[in-house]
């Protein structure tokens, strides 16, 4: 079994059978590592969230610009991003401003473009993707 392919078997494991809200008028912002799996984690995470937008970039040019764009529902930070933090490494697709940067960086410049009260999710388990996203959703008073 390729490695996204049990990857994504763990992001649903964490579904459940939870009445889902309608969630469509809701963004989220993915930071993570792998284009591929934030392709298929899109398909897989939309209709279980309740159909918000969902973007998900890979470098750090793109999640800047999107987090200059709009006011993002929440902000997620991969699995794979979230390993590579714990272990000190640098998060895949850093630039010259933002070269070495742990998730504490990261998350003070969401606050920056996002303001204080945005919800951020972060885990190194997929298996709580679906629950954390779907708790941050329903806490985010947006109508």
């Amino acid at each position: 079994m390729d490695t996204r392919d049990r990857l994504m078997r763990l992001i649903s494991d964490g579904i459940d059978v939870t009445q889902i809200s309608d969630n469509s008028k809701k963004s989220i912002l993915i930071r993570g590592c792998d284009p591929e799996m934030g392709r298929r984690a899109i398909e897989l995470l939309t209709p279980v969230l309740g159909n918000p937008e969902i973007v998900s970039v890979t470098n750090d040019d793109d999640f800047i610009t999107e987090l200059k764009k709009k006011e993002w529902s929440v902000i997620h930070f991969a699995p794979g991003a979230c390993r590579y933090d714990s272990t000190e490494s640098p998060i895949p697709g850093s630039r010259t401003q933002t070269k070495g940067w742990r998730l504490t960086e990261y998350k003070t410049l969401v606050k920056k473009y996002q303001g204080q009260e945005i919800k951020i999710v972060e885990t190194t388990y997929e298996r709580q993707i679906v629950p954390l996203l779907r708790k941050a959703l329903m806490s985010n008073n947006e109508t």
